[in-house]
Parts: structure tokens; sequence; C-alpha cells
């Protein structure tokens, strides 16, 4: 289904509340399978984490993750360790063409039992669950943190714990200490020194408590996009955040007073302002928050603000490739990119043109991230109902601020 978007009467005020992250709801949501003992509240109504609820609740044979990335690099180890369980792990046409092998290579050295069934290297794979005894692994920790929170995630429940060693640049290092800070939350003893993460074996049962699951920071940055590219003055309260955040796309405070926004928190609430125009140019390393880069490459190219992002590897490897898809789409809107396997260079002062219809490539990202684009040209967005992968009512929620949005 394609909308088609253009800017109506934007609110000056207004207040949406955000669905719970889906990082820290995966993360938390395959503990609570290991640890019944916690509840979780304001869990992300995503498909990703729905997807995920069913799969680690069921007990068929075959398990179909679709488009959700996450929950296969997860689930892969999850269903490692669950003794006498034969499971095949498989998603949509995209997700077979992504790279799994990292990861069940690391999980093989620790004894796991894992078949490609189709592709070696790439998913559908086929698990045979048991006890995994050893505990010493080393894994390429430029690739995907994923790859290294599926390990964390399980290793409380390995007979002895585990010591993984991150070998080269480590990427995304803020996941990793989500997935560290969480297993504190809960009980279990972890050390990050170095290039070495240690996990202890849990021997105790852990004490049962309520964990409440932060709003979703990736999800905030389309509205710190609108606000940037709103009339001064224009302000957006979100909520529920915390200024102590673990995820690393909280970065979007410091990264969006570049496009003159401010953000004050007020208890768990987060106001988000227009207080004056941008500063003109941005070079930014976003290797430990690349899923807000077309959030801000967007930013940047309705304002016709010259940009430079780097760090961002990891995009050639999710829903679609990231940086070809921004390049394609921006450029049929009269913009100039260039980009490398992991930079975008994009050129400044371009008039963006109307009633371009953006394509969206299967990637919730690429919908929510070009929708601020309304507030300066009509838009069309292909495949929009996409977004209920991370951000289910996410038109509904624009339709609040006063976009006009036709189905």
């Amino acid at each position: 289904m394609h909308f088609t978007l253009q800017k109506s009467n934007i609110a000056k005020q207004s207040s949406i509340q955000i669905t719970g992250s889906k990082s820290e709801s995966n993360r938390l949501l395959l503990l609570q399978a290991l640890y019944p003992d916690f509840k979780l509240e304001n869990v992300s109504n995503s498909d990703d984490s729905n997807l995920m609820t069913n799969a680690l609740s069921s007990s068929e044979t075959v398990v179909d993750i679709h488009h959700a990335g996450t929950a296969m690099r997860f689930l892969t180890a999850y269903f490692s360790i669950q003794e006498g369980r034969e499971t095949v792990l498989t998603g949509s046409k995209r997700m077979k063409e992504r790279p799994i092998k990292i990861l069940v290579e690391a999980l093989q050295a620790l004894g796991a039992e894992i078949s490609y069934v189709e592709n070696e290297g790439f998913p559908p794979i086929k698990i045979k669950g048991k006890k995994l005894l050893k505990n010493k692994v080393s894994l390429n920790a430029n690739v995907s943190s994923q790859y290294i929170s599926a390990l964390l995630l399980i290793a409380s429940k390995l007979e002895n714990g585990i010591e993984l060693t991150l070998e080269g640049e480590i990427t995304s290092v803020p996941y990793i200490k989500m997935t560290l800070a969480l297993l504190d939350e809960i009980g279990v003893d972890s050390t990050f020194e170095g290039h070495v993460i240690t996990v202890q074996p849990n021997t105790e049962k852990l004490t049962p408590k309520t964990l409440t699951v932060e709003s979703d920071w990736s999800s905030a940055s389309y509205y710190f996009s609108i606000v940037a590219l709103s009339d001064i003055g224009t302000e957006v309260t979100i909520s529920s955040y915390k200024e102590n955040s673990l995820q690393g796309d909280s970065a979007l405070i410091e990264i969006y007073k570049n496009f003159g926004v401010s953000a004050t928190f007020n208890g768990n609430a987060l106001t988000i302002k227009k207080e004056r125009e941008d500063e003109g140019r941005l070079h930014l390393d976003l290797r430990n928050a690349p899923d807000i880069a077309q959030t801000i490459a967007v930013s940047c190219f309705a304002l016709g603000m010259p940009c430079y992002l780097t760090g961002l590897h990891t995009l050639k490897i999710k829903e679609t490739d990231r940086l070809v898809a921004l390049k394609t789409e921006i450029e049929k809107l009269g913009g100039e990119v260039r980009i490398t396997d992991d930079s975008l260079h994009l050129k400044g002062s371009c008039e963006p043109k109307p009633l371009v219809s953006i394509a969206t490539y299967n990637d919730h990202r690429m919908a929510m991230a070009f929708a601020p684009l309304a507030l300066k040209v009509p838009i069309v967005i292909e495949d929009a109902m996409v977004v209920s992968k991370s951000y289910p009512t996410f038109w509904e929620d624009l339709e609040t601020l006063g976009f006009e949005i036709t189905k």
C-alpha cells in the first residue's frame, strides 16, 4: 500500500507515546525465556518483537522469523542450548541472503551442533540443541554486534559461562554494553575488559522482579528529524525515555544540536524543540549508532546541508543494502550522493522534487526516515506498512502531529 504524505498544520506543541525499544525487548524476551521468574512491561509492539515472542513459545520444528534479523541471530544461540530439541530456523528471501556464518562458527566452537539447510553460511539452519561445555571462543567483532549479544545472552546458562575474545575493531559497542547491562539487571555477573568479555554461569535462582523496557530511541529519531525540518519554536514531547539510556541511538541528542534542535528531560518525557537554524555542515562517525544514519541523511538532504557519514559498514547487511537504497532514493529526489562500503557523502543545496515515489525495499527505516521530508515537499512512500516491523502506529502518530496522509 502506497501513502501520499504532505504537510498540513503541524502543531507547535505535540506529545507522542512511543512503544518500547525493539533492541531491549528482544534481549529481555530471550532472557525471560531462560529465566521465567521476572516480568516485563512496555515490551515493543513491533513485528520483530512479536515474532521473537512467538518463536520462543513455539514447539514447531520449523521456526520462520521472516525479516527479523535480531531474532535470527538471538534464536540461533537460544535453540543451540535447548537440549534434545531439533529446530530449523528460517526466514524471508532477504533473510536467506544475510550472513550467519560467523555466529554459527562461534557456537560450533563452543560445541553446538548446527548445519546449513540450503547455502553455506546463510539461513535456513538446522540446530540440534545440546549442553555446551566449552567456554572459550573468539569472534570477528567488526561485522555485527548482534552476533556478540547472541552469545552473551545464553552465556550464563552454559555449564562454564563464556570467555569471549573480540578480534579487530568492535562495532556498535553501545549494543554490547546494553546486553551486559540487562544481564546485570537480572543478576548475571559479567566483565568487559579490553577485547575480552566474560559472563559467569548462573548457579542460583534469580530474584523475581519486573523490568520496564525503555521506549525506542531509533523511533525517536524520526521526531528529531521532524523538529529539525520545522519552524523555529516547534516542539514535540515523546516518552518514555531515560537520561542514562542503554541505547546507543540516544546519541541523537548531541547529533541534532547540529540541526538547531534541543532536547530536555522532564522525568521520562523528552521535549525536542527547534531553537535555531542548522550549522551548515555535518561530519559524523556512526559506527556506534548505524540505525539512525538514514534519518540523519534525509534530514541533511531536506535542509540542503552537506554531510559526510562514516562507520556505516553494517548497513550493507540489513533488511536491504541501506547505503545503496539511500543513494538511489535521494538521487531520485534530485540529490547527489557518493557512497563507499562504509560511508555516505551528500552534497547540499538542492531543492527536493515533489511527489517522488520512495521505494522502501522491505525496510521499515527507509519508510520512516523519508517521511519527515513531507514537511518540505509532498512525497509518496511505497509499501508504507513495512513500518510495522518496528513501529506499527507510526503513521497514526504522524497524523496526530498534523501530517496529511492519503492511503
